[in-house]
């Protein structure tokens, strides 16, 4: 279902009314990223909602950009066991000692994966041949917790040694980058990309 927010528009009704979480909807939330700090910020910010409310990650945003070095991969590569107890002291952020240490062992990952492929949105953009897999579903029930594209991300994620890549986390991290479009039919984000969504609407990834 969607729901009238007070400015009158129709949005997927887990927006809220949260003006940060109706931003992350309109504005981020099934738009496609080809930028790899933006796909290593939202690796990281996923994995660490495991457990939490979504919302909870957004208001904890800005300070995880100022202790993870602007998500640059690199530079969290480099992070070394003082600095990830500092930021276990740290209270803007989720101070979970395996979400801490699992941000730095993907930050070494993501980097094998651009160096091997030359970056990390090629990678991950070939599991659908380049285009966003648009869907437009009536409620959120129809919505699942994790797909088939979603399983074989994550399998292939683990075996490059990410953390904190389950299924479930891989499907909300393909939805926040616009992998996957997943925004209801009704709602005023689908109405207004309805004429530029790609032909493969709905179509199934390999």
């Amino acid at each position: 279902m969607t729901r009238v927010g007070a400015d009158g528009r129709r949005r997927c009704d887990w927006a809220g009314d949260d003006p940060l979480y109706v931003a992350y909807h309109d504005e981020e939330w099934g738009v496609p990223v080809h930028d790899d700090h933006r796909l290593f910020e939202m690796l990281v910010l996923e994995g660490a909602q495991a457990g939490l409310s979504w919302i909870t990650i957004l208001r904890k945003r800005a300070r995880y950009r100022e202790v993870y070095a602007g998500f640059d991969p690199a530079k969290v590569a480099r992070f070394n066991t003082a600095r990830n107890a500092k930021l276990l002291e740290d209270p803007g952020i989720v101070r979970n000692r395996l979400k801490v240490a699992a941000a730095v062992d993907n930050a070494r990952a993501f980097l094998r994966v651009q160096e091997e492929h030359g970056s990390f949105d090629r990678w991950l953009w070939d599991f659908v041949d380049g285009e966003p897999i648009v869907n437009r579903p009536r409620s959120v029930a129809e919505l699942p917790a994790r797909t088939p594209l979603s399983d074989r991300i994550g399998k292939a994620l683990k075996q490059r040694g990410f953390r904190f890549v389950g299924s479930t986390i891989v499907q909300a991290f393909l939805q926040a980058v616009g992998v996957v479009d997943d925004h209801l039919a009704d709602c005023h984000v689908a109405q207004s990309t309805r004429d530029r969504t790609p032909a493969r609407r709905g179509a199934t990834p390999r």
